[in-house]
């Protein structure tokens, strides 16, 4: 009974972490439209790296790995700041619901795809079917049986390259894992990402703390801390309880923060292409990840 309830207790902590991940693009929408993407993309892990701090040092987290880990997160570092620019630049054309439906729905498609190409990962005939769901689900996403390749536009670029790095991010991410601690693995990559991000924004003074306003100390304060710290730190530990396995389908609860927020802020309306084909990526996800029954 009590382990039930702690399961249930560790499952709505990751749904409210997802809800979280998904505020995050409208929050980033705003704070793009009130400074550079540059600067944004800065703010964010820099203030979630500071925040991060002393949460890895109350949980008592064990700072340490080997070489080969740390050279997958200073790889999976650099690849988060190429991200996180990405990130804030297409919100600066684009929609927030559209770009966090669309990046969480194709990141895991991309990712899977990545694993069998590159790194020769096997699969069985269902996850072949659950890839094929998958590519179909992308294709609706992308409004390609509709508008050919139309999706090549500033907008839909910025958010399929988001998609493309993360897949990336997420490979070099279970290579670390066994290798490190999950909230180390987040301290330093969030530090990384934070470094070679402020490289870029050092034309833009990003100390020049006058030069923006409240609005987007606000919002990027916000996103950094709640969405950034708070939402990983439940996500790795509500993780750890109800298994890696399961996480991934919860990663199609964030466009449901993305859709929600968007809509409140911009009354942004949302495609029933982009509804569908973030569905089909669902079914794909959850088949690929469905283990066989025993006989």
């Amino acid at each position: 009974m009590n382990s039930t309830k702690n399961q249930t207790r560790y499952f709505i902590l990751m749904i409210v972490a997802m809800l979280f991940w998904g505020t995050s693009w409208t929050a980033g929408k705003v704070a793009a439209a009130h400074s550079h993407a540059e600067v944004a993309a800065f703010w964010r892990y820099a203030i979630s790296f500071i925040t991060l701090l002393p949460i890895v040092w109350y949980l008592k987290s064990p700072l340490k790995s080997d070489r080969v880990g740390y050279i997958y997160m200073l790889i999976a570092g650099v690849l988060t700041s190429l991200f996180n620019y990405l990130f804030f630049a297409g919100l600066s054309h684009g929609a927030a619901g559209y770009g966090g439906t669309m990046v969480t729905s194709l990141a895991p498609i991309f990712t899977y795809l990545m694993s069998i190409t590159i790194l020769g990962t096997k699969v069985t005939n269902k996850q072949v079917l659950a890839l094929s769901i998958g590519i179909f689900g992308a294709l609706i996403l992308l409004r390609v049986p509709f508008e050919g390749f139309a999706f090549l536009n500033i907008e839909s670029s910025y958010f399929l390259g988001c998609a493309l790095v993360w897949a990336l991010v997420t490979i070099f991410s279970q290579k670390a894992s066994s290798r490190t601690n999950p909230m180390y693995y987040s301290l330093i990559v969030f530090g990384i990402a934070g470094f070679t991000n402020m490289m870029f924004a050092l034309p833009y003074h990003p100390f020049d703390f006058g030069a923006y306003d409240v609005i987007f100390w606000a919002n990027i304060i916000f996103i950094g801390v709640i969405p950034g710290t708070f939402a990983t730190t439940l996500y790795f530990i509500s993780a750890a309880k109800i298994g890696a396995h399961r996480t991934g389908v919860f990663m199609f609860i964030v466009p449901i923060g993305a859709i929600a927020s968007s809509w409140v802020v911009y009354g942004e309306n949302l495609a029933l292409s982009t509804i569908i084909g973030c569905l089909l990526a669902f079914v794909a996800v959850v088949l690929f990840n469905m283990k066989k029954g025993k006989k």
